[in-house]
């Protein structure tokens, strides 16, 4: 589906002209069905099967139960036709929402969606809503890659990020269950969760898990920790001077991945981690250009 790195803005006609278009009397002025905004019964509308968002924070949710008990649904629900009955493409906070209040029917716009447009369109409206963690957003990723056969360019170019921030964000699925479920539970950040995956072993992983936690290390801090964290070397690794030392974060930050230097004497190397062939060619690609 083309336009769906731009966002919602594609799908979502503008308020005004919809307005307009409802409460004129003069039938030439309407504008096109499918912009229209039809009230659908909460009971005729399934559930999108293809949502990445799997948890809903339920505070969040109160906040929403009390706007739409005072102003309503502003934003209509966006659904797809599936004989006589309805199923959501976005909206599934709204629709909660609605239910839980007891409403009979909910505004929607009616789109025509395969399978994969539905996931696209779930998935950008919950990141431009910021409302997925990194978890789900990184198994939507996955979904689309494995079921649609999309690389991780083409990926990248439908939710408007980088590869390299979609390779980042799918190494996230490969820590242990232990690393995810702090994640979730936001006791680490996807900061966190990306030194935490620099290490080798899963063992090295929970143990450098457990001092983020315990020590309550900021990104910044798990980064320099994690630097001389290495149970297979004694011997302690010299300390950069301070200018050598800006240059590998400025390394590290635009490359978006871990840059490690040696340097001795004025001689020494440079090292840049990557973790996929794809991400391996979007470094190759930014060092050359």
């Amino acid at each position: 589906m083309s336009g769906l790195g731009r966002g919602l803005g594609a799908l979502i006609p503008n308020k005004k002209v919809v307005s307009e278009a409802i409460n004129t009397e003069n039938k030439d002025l309407l504008i096109d069905d499918k912009d229209r905004v039809l009230q659908v019964s909460i009971d005729q509308i399934d559930l999108n099967p293809m949502q990445p968002r799997t948890t809903f924070n339920h505070s969040d949710l109160e906040d929403l139960i009390s706007s739409i008990k005072k102003y309503g649904i502003l934003q209509p629900l966006v659904v797809t036709k599936q004989g006589s009955r309805y199923e959501l493409i976005a909206g599934e906070r709204r629709l909660r929402a609605s239910k839980i209040i007891e409403s009979k029917t909910v505004p929607c716009l009616v789109r025509k969606a395969d399978e994969q447009e539905k996931l696209e369109i779930a998935l950008i409206e919950n990141i431009q809503r910021e409302n997925l963690n990194s978890l789900e957003e990184a198994l939507a990723y996955k979904k689309l890659i494995d079921q649609f056969n999309l690389n991780q360019e083409q990926v990248a170019q439908k939710v408007g990020k980088s590869r390299s921030t979609v390779a980042n964000m799918l190494r996230l699925l490969d820590l242990p269950a232990e690393v995810q479920k702090a994640l979730i539970d936001k006791k680490i950040t996807e900061g966190h969760a990306r030194v935490i995956a620099g290490f080798d072993s899963t063992e090295e992983q929970l143990d450098f898990l457990s001092k983020i936690v315990e020590y309550n290390f900021s990104v910044r801090d798990a980064e320099r920790e994690s630097r001389s964290h290495s149970p297979r070397k004694s011997s302690k690794k010299p300390i950069l001077d301070p200018a050598t030392e800006s240059v590998k974060e400025e390394l590290r930050e635009a490359l978006a991945t871990r840059v490690d230097v040696k340097k001795k004497a004025g001689k020494g190397q440079i090292v840049i981690n990557f973790y996929s062939d794809e991400e391996f060619n979007d470094i190759v690609n930014k060092i050359k250009n």
